[in-house]
Formats: structure tokens, C-alpha cells, sequence
């Protein structure tokens, strides 16, 4: 690594982790060897904005640096992420867009309508994976009385008026949905590579929520094209 302030860096690093046994030598090795420490590093001392990474890194090694370098913003309990898919079917979501996981439709400059979805709409079906999401609703309507969120909605009734009005007539975001929170981690991976795939979206992220600054992630199966639209996401985080 040729920097002009390399030692500042390997310094910082020292003093972040001495506690969990980091060295200096050893914190000069991880940051001329692994580039994601030393990119979250430019961040944490401002000589850079914000940081894109995964397209050669798994994402547990962006997110771990982003974890250990960068923290959660104050007043942050919990880092979270989404994926921004911008599909062809422009008469659902927002003009085709949606959020896939969390809030954060600032990007697309829409109100979000929030389904948490289930394989069950309003009772359909009684287990506990729909109870999970039942329950996951009443904690979100406590905390974030300023958006509009329904469920447990299944897929279909999330985005399609007609199936909407039928399984959950009086919902406000029935048919209407442009942000879909999933019931765990399988459903959201395997549904946003689903409709990358097989429906033509763009998917843009892992994009990370509640970091002290914007570390960004990508799939592995990322293209040019996709590394840009995380960059332009990142730009706008670090501006706003």
C-alpha cells in the first residue's frame, strides 16, 4: 500500500482492536493485505465518503469490517440492509422498484408501503412462521407510527390490487406494497436472486442502514453495471 498517511491508518486500526489482541504488526498486515480494512479505514479517518465492496469478498467480510471500523450510527442499536430492485413490471411498487427487506425508499423518492410477508394473508394459515410475522407487525406499527404497514400479507396480495382488495380488503397497503419485509434471511436471498434471474430486475446491494457511514455491499455475481448503481446509491448516502 503506497498512502501517504498508511502509518495514521495502521494506528487508528491498532487502537480500535488492541482490546480484542490487535497488534501494530499485526494491524499492518491486515491493511496492506486485505483491502476492505483498509478501504473502511479511508472512510473512518475521512479520506474517503463512503465504500463499495463484495464483488470479490463475501459478504460477511464487508460487513464484519463495516461492524468493526465503522459502527452504527449513534442512537443505532442494529445495522440492517436491503436490496433496491428495479424490475420491468413497471405497474407494481414504486414504477417497477422496490426495497427488499427494510425502509429506505428516500432513494426512489416514493412514500413506503411496508407488507411484511408470510405464507399466510390475515390467518389464512395458523403456525408459528405466520405468528412470527403477525407479531413482527404489531412491534413495527409500536415503533414506526408514521408508516403505513400491513400484514402478514403473502406475495400476491402485496403487489396485485385485485388479490389484494380480495384476501385483505380495507388494507392500505394490500396491492399497493413497494417495500417487502421477508420473514428471514433464506426467503429474502432466494426471492431477490428469483426475480434478478428469472423476472430481468436490476438488484442493486446488499445496501447496508444504520452505519456511522455508508459501507456498501455487492453479490459476487455482480456486473459493471450493478457496481455502478451501488456507487451512485453510496453518493447519495454520503450527501445526505
Amino acid at each position: 500500500v503506497k498512502f501517504a498517511d498508511f502509518d495514521l491508518c495502521v494506528n487508528t486500526y491498532y487502537e480500535l482492536r488492541k482490546k480484542k489482541g490487535m497488534t501494530l504488526d499485526k494491524a499492518s498486515e491486515i491493511l496492506t493485505n486485505d483491502y476492505p480494512y483498509f478501504g473502511a479505514m479511508l472512510v473512518k479517518l475521512n479520506y474517503a465518503d463512503g465504500m463499495v465492496s463484495g464483488a470479490v469478498h463475501s459478504s460477511s467480510d464487508t460487513l464484519r469490517v463495516a461492524l468493526q471500523i465503522i459502527k452504527t450510527a449513534p442512537n443505532t442499536k442494529t445495522a440492517s440492509s436491503f436490496f433496491l430492485m428495479d424490475t420491468p413490471q413497471k405497474q407494481y411498487g414504486s414504477n417497477g422498484v422496490f426495497i427488499y427487506s427494510d425502509c429506505g425508499l428516500l432513494l426512489v423518492e416514493d412514500t413506503p408501503k411496508v407488507a411484511f410477508l408470510s405464507h399466510s394473508t390475515y390467518g389464512s394459515s395458523k403456525c408459528p412462521d405466520s405468528e412470527k410475522v403477525v407479531k413482527a407487525v404489531e412491534l413495527a406499527r409500536e415503533s414506526l407510527k408514521d408508516i403505513t404497514l400491513d400484514g402478514e400479507l403473502q406475495f400476491d396480495a402485496a403487489i396485485v390490487k385485485e388479490i389484494g382488495e380480495r384476501k385483505a380488503p380495507g388494507s392500505k397497503v394490500a396491492g399497493y406494497a413497494n417495500v417487502l419485509v421477508f420473514p428471514d434471511l433464506d426467503a429474502g436471498n432466494i426471492a431477490y436472486k428469483i426475480t434478478e434471474r428469472l423476472g430481468l430486475a436490476k438488484a442493486y446491494g446488499p445496501v447496508t442502514q444504520g452505519l456511522a457511514k455508508p459501507i456498501n455491499d455487492l453479490s459476487r455475481g455482480c456486473n459493471a453495471s450493478d457496481i455502478v448503481g451501488v456507487i451512485a446509491i453510496t453518493a447519495l448516502q454520503s450527501s445526505a
